[in-house]
């Protein structure tokens, strides 16, 4: 999908062959303007939806555009009824795709999902410019690869490298352990991660293994070095702390979901850890908490044999504490944060070292023996060969 929509923040645009079309309502599409209720939504909301639609400043990303999209085709003329467009002509395709999936639910149902969605990307869209009003106004350290602020006793740490799917740098992994030790020191009642974009996170960006100047064995204790001072940043961490997972996480970002407090998920997220097929390892303590949580053999799934998880799998392993849908995903779990957050702090922080004391020796040993399996893998020809492998198949992309 990548490259076959144009983003424009104002009004998103579809392209169609050679015209262009908003993705609000066209003339010929405007429902009756009766003032009668379905699910809850009126006609007037259904428009309020529409009207807010344009005035977003974040681009949603192109999966949820397609949904927007969908929903409102069924909202206005029901079910998907023409023919499935040629297998060339990529944009319709997958639009019909995206309005097809919705089958037969009602219209009702259809312009009640519609108005969730939109007031869902207003909530996070509101949340965002707050993000980036208190960047601006220099409130907290300054953050390339991050957005981060606190809002009603909640601090907020968002991977901010959208169009790299939140691929984390070695620049981000020094930002993330500075973003912790701010969190740690401010007055905030618990924290939450979460991305921007489409992705919450894609794992290590692999430019991360290319040398710069040094050898492979310089490369690979610098890099052990950072990495056992992030897990360590997790384990440390004194309050709460949440992941509000807002699509697929890979690798390191998913690893580290064992040591957070809650993890929450949009259905339509998925959870990778493709180690050996870097030649790579596992890290992030996973050896240790993966197989705790849900038992040896399925940790195997993930760790050895690079089984992705669904959310609702996921979920059922105990890696994800609950499952929303993706069109009222950012309001749900705003709502429960806020509710949290109103929570006395001293007593939040004290129960969770409480819990946490009694295995944070064991953590710290299993980041140190994961971190020295790492290191010996890093520098390895196996290793090598396999990263390489990969950055090929990616140049014939």
């Amino acid at each position: 999908m990548a490259g076959v929509f144009l983003n424009c923040p104002a009004a998103w645009r579809f392209v169609c062959g050679r015209s262009l079309f908003r993705l609000s309502v066209a003339p010929s599409l405007k429902l009756h303007t009766t003032a009668s209720r379905t699910m809850g939504v009126s006609v007037e909301q259904f428009e309020q939806a529409k009207n807010k639609l344009s005035s977003l400043q974040q681009d949603p990303g192109n999966q949820v555009k397609l949904k927007i999209y969908a929903l409102f085709k069924q909202a206005t003329q029901g079910a998907c009824n023409t023919s499935r467009p040629g297998m060339l002509d990529f944009v319709n395709k997958a639009k019909w795709e995206a309005w097809s999936s919705l089958g037969s639910i009602s219209q009702d149902e259809a312009r009640q999902q519609y108005c969730d969605l939109i007031g869902s990307l207003v909530g996070a869209d509101n949340l965002s410019s707050t993000q980036e009003a208190a960047k601006a106004a220099g409130s907290g350290p300054s953050y390339n690869t991050l957005l981060v602020t606190t809002e009603d006793n909640i601090t907020f740490i968002r991977l901010n490298r959208p169009a790299k799917k939140n691929a984390i740098t070695s620049e981000m992994y020094n930002e993330i352990i500075a973003a912790l030790e701010q969190a740690a020191g401010d007055d905030s009642v618990l924290t939450v991660f979460t991305g921007a974009g489409d992705f919450y996170c894609s794992g290590n960006d692999l430019n991360n293994f290319q040398l710069q100047g040094g050898g492979v064995e310089e490369m690979a204790g610098q890099g052990a070095e950072l990495l056992r001072k992030y897990v360590r940043a997790y384990i440390d961490f004194r309050k709460p702390l949440v992941a509000a997972v807002n699509g697929p996480a890979v690798g390191v970002s998913v690893t580290v979901l064992g040591l957070f407090d809650l993890v929450y998920a949009t259905e339509r997220a998925t959870f990778h850890t493709p180690f050996s097929q870097l030649g790579q390892s596992a890290e992030g303590c996973s050896s240790y908490t993966f197989p705790k949580m849900m038992g040896s053999a399925k940790a195997s799934e993930m760790l050895l044999f690079n089984k992705k998880l669904t959310s609702s799998q996921a979920c059922d392993l105990g890696l994800v504490t609950e499952v929303f849908p993706d069109s009222s995903f950012h309001s749900e779990v705003w709502t429960r944060l806020k509710n949290y957050a109103k929570l006395p702090p001293q007593s939040l922080a004290f129960s969770k070292q409480l819990i946490r004391s009694m295995e944070k020796e064991r953590l710290y040993a299993v980041n140190e023996a994961e971190v020295a399996c790492l290191r010996e893998r890093w520098t390895s020809e196996e290793c090598a060969n396999a990263i390489m492998s990969f950055f090929q198949a990616k140049a014939k992309l």
